[in-house]
């Protein structure tokens, strides 16, 4: 299973596999193949798609899917389809009269299970499969699949309804995540304390870009808190997962994390007294954390991550390089990980240095290891005089606007500081 199935923890009704021998490991393995090709977005369209493309590429030779449409709101009883896909041998579908194909796909949908037609193509015979879209008795579309010269066995048959319930399960989450949307944004609006406050000792920037794929919300987040010492605490963190849910757990591990570091605990005491904090509340979703305590007076920063990327810092000289930082298990994660403790971290900052730090959606891209991509992030080269705002719109210009950069599957937080020299 890739990695967004995981995430989103799609389930789909039916089964595809079943009986001993090399048989049903060939459905396995066609099962494991559909879950990789089929809903890589929270787009309707593209899931629709890839549905048809794999169906041609494994069982037919020609596959158009039909949606209901607009894609929000419930697909009411007489709504018409729209055509969304199509693959394969465009001459087959030709063949078919426009009638005995809409007969096809309406008696799939009313009886709510696949429907076979045959008719003719030259001297071959054309055999058509009609499978209903269905996914927790909710309708999204038909699926017509085509193939000359012989029928589909019931395995074949099975395998076309399994992908067919896959694409409408992924339909049904993208729904969800549009329907969560409204009110995930509505809870950022109320989301404690401003980022962006001036503080007079650092320059600060900060920005946040919601991720590209429609309806889709994570639970990043950065903070910057000034401490009654003089000192500012820097934080980027990031909810496992999305949705409404991640959104709430991403306020909660906020405000708590607000809480304790009030107390003028050092980075890692912070962390450690989070985890056993947000361990204890169960359903809590676990989250990576970075922070960094920055000290104007003496020219240090005191790092401490749990799970988290490291920061890049960019010197002087237009060099950058990920700091070097002990990681400790994610927040929420409580004792007993394996993982050591949170430990911290000390880096003198030259006046000119340029810290930032940022969640995963900046750099991490399907197929990628993490390593190259931080390694992409390192080789970025600023001009003199670049100030913090200008060098994270440059960062953003690169990672997600530069021709090749392609489009992050995840929000994007990310935190800039520099010390400012005392006269």
């Amino acid at each position: 299973m890739n990695p967004a199935e995981r995430e989103k923890g799609v389930a789909v009704e039916g089964e595809l596999v079943s009986g001993p021998g090399s048989a049903a490991t060939d459905r396995f393995a066609l099962a494991r193949r559909a879950v990789a090709a089929i809903g890589t977005t929270l787009d309707d369209r593209r899931t629709a798609a890839e549905l048809a493309a794999f169906l041609v590429d494994e069982l037919c030779d020609s596959a158009t899917v039909d949606l209901y449409g607009p894609q929000e709101g419930h697909r009411e009883p007489g709504e018409s389809l729209r055509s969304a896909a199509v693959a394969g041998r465009r001459d087959l579908l030709d063949s078919l009269e426009k009638a005995p194909r809409d007969q096809v796909s309406v008696r799939a949908l009313d009886a709510g299970h696949p429907i076979t037609a045959s008719s003719t193509h030259g001297s071959a015979a054309l055999v058509t499969l009609s499978v209903p879209l269905l996914a927790w008795d909710r309708v999204y579309g038909v699926v017509l699949v085509l193939r000359a010269g012989r029928p589909f066995d019931d395995h074949e048959t099975a395998a076309v309804h399994y992908a067919a319930r896959l694409a409408a399960a992924h339909m049904r989450h993208a729904e969800e995540q549009r329907e969560a949307g409204p009110r995930v944004w509505d809870l950022r609006k109320v989301l404690p304390a401003d980022p962006e406050r001036t503080h007079p000792d650092v320059d600060l920037a900060a920005r946040h870009v919601p991720c590209g794929t429609g309806g889709r919300v994570g639970g990043d987040w950065y903070e910057t808190l000034h401490l009654h010492s003089g000192r500012v605490l820097l934080v980027v963190g990031d909810v496992m997962g999305h949705g409404l849910d991640a959104a709430v757990d991403m306020n909660a591990y906020r405000s708590t994390l607000r809480c304790v570091a009030s107390t003028d605990l050092a980075p890692h005491g912070i962390l450690r007294r989070l985890d056993a904090m947000m361990s204890a509340e169960s359903g809590r979703r676990p989250a990576t954390c970075l922070l960094a305590l920055l000290d104007p007076a003496d020219g240090t920063a005191l790092f401490a991550s749990a799970g988290h990327l490291p920061p890049v810092l960019f010197h002087h000289d237009g060099t950058a390089g990920p700091v070097p930082l002990r990681v400790g298990p994610p927040i929420g994660t409580g004792p007993g990980t394996g993982l050591a403790a949170h430990e911290a971290t000390r880096l003198p900052l030259a006046p000119d240095d340029t810290l930032v730090m940022f969640t995963y959606g900046l750099i991490e891209r399907r197929g990628e290891d993490i390593d190259t991509s931080l390694a992409r992030l390192s080789g970025l080269r600023t001009g003199p005089g670049t100030d913090a705002g200008e060098l994270l719109d440059g960062i953003l210009g690169e990672f997600l606007c530069a021709p090749g950069s392609g489009q992050t599957d995840d929000d994007v937080a990310v935190l800039a500081a520099r010390l400012r020299p005392r006269p």
